[in-house]
C-alpha cells in the first residue's frame, strides 16, 4: 500500500513538472486582457492535458477553455478532402475526372484540370483571396461568398502554370471540391461533413460555417495587436471548402483518434488522406490530401495549420508515438506550428534527436529589393489607365510627387518602387510586382501583376478617349 501511494506521488509530482514547463510555454498569452490559445495534448488517442489560456471574447472577459469554438481556417481542407475520399470510394467520382465535369463555371484552358490536382495544389489556379483583393475585395471585411470565388474563377484567362507542373498552394481549389462534394451528393459541405464525418465521432462542437451571420455559442473572437492593445479581427465568410471549419480542441482530439481506429472511412480512406501528390515529372511532394507530411529531430509528422484575419491553428501529429499536439489561437500574432512543436519537446524529449539543421528552401520569386532612380519624366509613360476583363477593375497609374503611384478600388493609393528595366515593387510583399509591356515603337501597352500565388496577370492599358477621367 506504500509502495503504491509513492508511485501515485511520484507520478503527481511528474505530471505537474511536465504542465508546468508546457504552461510556461504559453505564459505570454496567459492573461486576462489578451487573445490566446486553447491546447490539447493527445496520445494513445486519449487527451492528457488540456487548458486554455488568455481570453476569448475581450469585450466580455470570457476566458478561453478547450471548450471554445475556434475558427481553424486552412486546417479545414483535410475535412473537404476526406468528404471527396468519401464519394470516391463509393464510386460517385473519381479523383482523375475534370473539375469541369462537376462545376462546369470553370473556363477550359486546353488542359484537364482533375479533383486530384485541386486536392494536391499542382492545379496552375489562381489563389481566390488574391484575385478578390486584386478585384478590390477587402479580405474579412467584405462578404465573401461561394458564388463570389465561383464567379470570379469563371472569368480567368490563363493559369499560373500547366496542371501538374509544380506545387503552389491555392485555397481555390478547396472551394471547387466543396462545390463538387455539394453537386455530387445532393448535399452543401456542411450538411454531408456533419452526417457523415461528425456525427458519427461526436464532433458536437463541430460544422462547417456556411452563414456568417449565424450565432455560435462559446466561440472565440479573432485579435491582431495594435498600438499596445487589440483591434477585432474575424472572418465575413459565406464560403467553405478551403476554411470556415468552426471547432474545438476537444473534438479534433476525437478526430485524431479516428486515425487509428478509423471508425469514419475505414484503413483505405486512410491511406488516401496521406498519399502525397506527384508532378508531371515524378517528383512526390510533401503535400497529401489537405495534410502535409514532415519531420521533426527524427520522427514522421503529418500536420496541417490555418491563417484567417485574427485567428491561427496547427495540430501536429507524431504517428509513431501516436503523440498530437492541437492548438487553437485567436491571436494575430501567435504562431501554433511552433508553440506545438514546443510541447512535443516537453513530452517526446526521450525520443527525439538533437535539432536538425533545417534544409534550404528553394528561392521563392524575388525582385531586387535595391530602389533604382527613374527620371520623373519616364515614369510618364507608364502613366493611365489599365483594365482587366478578369477582375472587372480599373487599376490607375499617376505620377505624383515624383513618383508612380498605383490607385484602385477600395484600396490605399501605393507608391511603386522601381526595382529594373519596366519592373516595380509594391510596398506589400516582397514577390509582388508589376511588370509593364510594351508593344511596337517602345510605347507601354498593358503590365503583368505577380504577387505570391499570382503570376502574369494581364492588364491592358486603355486608350486616353475610353479611359475614365478620375
Amino acid at each position: 500500500m506504500r509502495i503504491t501511494t509513492l508511485l501515485l506521488l511520484l507520478a503527481t509530482l511528474a505530471y505537474g513538472q511536465v504542465t508546468a514547463k508546457v504552461d510556461k510555454v504559453f505564459e505570454r498569452f496567459n492573461r486576462g486582457d489578451s487573445p490566446g490559445c486553447a491546447l490539447a495534448v493527445v496520445r494513445d488517442g486519449r487527451i492528457v492535458y488540456e487548458r486554455g489560456y488568455g481570453m476569448a471574447d475581450l469585450d466580455h472577459d470570457i476566458p478561453i477553455t478547450p471548450s471554445t469554438v475556434f475558427h481553424v481556417a486552412s486546417m479545414s481542407k483535410q475535412f473537404t478532402a476526406t468528404a471527396i475520399v468519401l464519394l470516391a470510394r463509393e464510386g460517385r467520382l473519381s479523383l482523375d475526372d475534370p473539375v469541369r465535369k462537376y462545376v462546369p463555371e470553370v473556363p477550359d484552358f486546353g488542359v484537364p484540370i482533375t479533383l486530384r490536382h485541386l486536392i494536391h495544389h499542382t492545379s496552375g489556379l489562381r489563389d481566390q483571396w488574391e484575385l478578390l483583393e486584386m478585384a478590390g475585395w477587402r479580405y474579412s471585411l467584405d462578404l465573401i461568398t461561394d458564388d463570389d470565388v465561383l464567379d470570379l474563377v469563371s472569368r480567368q484567362k490563363d493559369l499560373n502554370f500547366k496542371p501538374g507542373e509544380k506545387f503552389l498552394y491555392c485555397n481555390t481549389g478547396y472551394t471547387l471540391l466543396a462545390q463538387v462534394v455539394k453537386r455530387v451528393s445532393g448535399k452543401s459541405l456542411r450538411e454531408f461533413t456533419a452526417e457523415r464525418i461528425f456525427k458519427p465521432l461526436n464532433m458536437t462542437s463541430t460544422h462547417f460555417r456556411d452563414d456568417h451571420a449565424e450565432i455560435v455559442k462559446r466561440q472565440a473572437y479573432g485579435y491582431v495587436p495594435d498600438k499596445g492593445t487589440f483591434r477585432l479581427s474575424v472572418t465575413n465568410f459565406d464560403t467553405v471548402g478551403a476554411t470556415s471549419l468552426l471547432t474545438t480542441v476537444e473534438d479534433l482530439a476525437a478526430w485524431d483518434r479516428n486515425f487509428y481506429d478509423q471508425r469514419v472511412g475505414g484503413a483505405a480512406w486512410l491511406a488516401q488522406m496521406l498519399e502525397r501528390g506527384k508532378l508531371n515529372n515524378g517528383e512526390t511532394i510533401n503535400y497529401a490530401f489537405g495534410l502535409e507530411h514532415g519531420r521533426y529531430r527524427g520522427l514522421a509528422t503529418v500536420s496541417h495549420a490555418g491563417s484567417d484575419a485574427g485567428y491561427r491553428s496547427d495540430m501536429v501529429r507524431f504517428p509513431s508515438e501516436r503523440f498530437t499536439v492541437i492548438c487553437l489561437a485567436n491571436s494575430g500574432s501567435a504562431n501554433p506550428a511552433q508553440l506545438n512543436l514546443r510541447v512535443a519537446d516537453i513530452y517526446l524529449a526521450d525520443v527525439l534527436k538533437e535539432p536538425e539543421k533545417p534544409a534550404p528552401r528553394p528561392r521563392a520569386f524575388r525582385l531586387p529589393q535595391a530602389s533604382i532612380p527613374v527620371p520623373a519624366v519616364e515614369l510618364a509613360a507608364f502613366a493611365g489607365t489599365y483594365q482587366s476583363d478578369e477582375i472587372e477593375l480599373l487599376y490607375h497609374v499617376v505620377v505624383e510627387d515624383g513618383k508612380l503611384v498605383l490607385k484602385r478600388l477600395k484600396a490605399k493609393p501605393m507608391a511603386l518602387v522601381p526595382v529594373g528595366h519596366d519592373e516595380f515593387r509594391l510596398p506589400i510583399g516582397r514577390s509582388t510586382s508589376l511588370r509593364f509591356v510594351r508593344g511596337p515603337g517602345g510605347k507601354v501597352t498593358g503590365m503583368l501583376f505577380s504577387s505570391g500565388r499570382i503570376t502574369n496577370f494581364r492588364f491592358s492599358r486603355m486608350s486616353a478617349s475610353a479611359a475614365p477621367t478620375r
